[in-house]
C-alpha cells in the first residue's frame, strides 16, 4: 500500500516578527519560510509544499499546516523564518507521512517544532459515515 502524500501549507503573508511585517530585505516572514521549506522539501518523496495567503493565525507568525488525506492535520507557527525552522517543519512532515494516522510520537519530534504546535485537527472521514439507529 502506498502512503498518501503529506502537504506542508505555508502562509506566505505572515509577519517577519511580532514587531515587523517584513524583514530588512522587504520580504514577509512567510515568504522567507516558504522559500526555505520549498528548497528543503524538493526531492523529498511524498512531501509537497503549497503556499497560501493567510492561515488566520496572525497573533503568531510564520504559520504552517501539515496535512494528508485521512490523517490528522497539525497547525504550527510562531517560527523565526529561516533554515532552522524550515528543516524542522520538513522533517516533521516526513514523519507525519510515515505515520498511519499522522500522529508522530513526541520522542520523534524534531527539536525545532517543539513549542510551535497551535492546533490538531481530526482527519476527515474517508468513507461516508454509517447511520446510527440507536436513538
Amino acid at each position: 500500500m502506498s502512503l498518501p502524500k503529506t502537504t506542508i501549507v505555508v502562509c506566505d503573508t505572515c509577519r517577519y516578527s511580532v514587531e515587523d511585517k517584513t524583514a530588512p530585505c522587504g520580504r514577509t516572514g512567510g515568504e522567507i519560510l516558504a522559500s526555505e521549506v520549498e528548497r528543503l522539501a524538493a526531492g523529498r518523496e511524498g512531501v509537497e509544499v503549497r503556499r497560501t495567503s493567510c492561515l488566520m493565525g496572525c497573533e503568531r507568525h510564520c504559520n504552517t499546516a501539515v496535512m494528508a488525506d485521512g490523517k490528522i492535520t497539525y497547525v504550527l507557527g510562531q517560527f523565526v523564518p529561516g533554515r532552522e525552522a524550515a528543516e524542522a517543519v520538513v522533517e516533521y512532515a516526513a514523519l507525519h507521512r510515515e505515520s498511519e494516522t499522522g500522529q508522530v510520537p513526541f520522542r520523534q519530534w524534531p527539536q525545532g517544532v517543539k513549542g510551535h504546535f497551535i492546533a490538531r485537527l481530526p482527519a476527515l472521514a474517508t468513507k461516508p459515515a454509517v447511520p446510527r439507529f440507536d436513538d
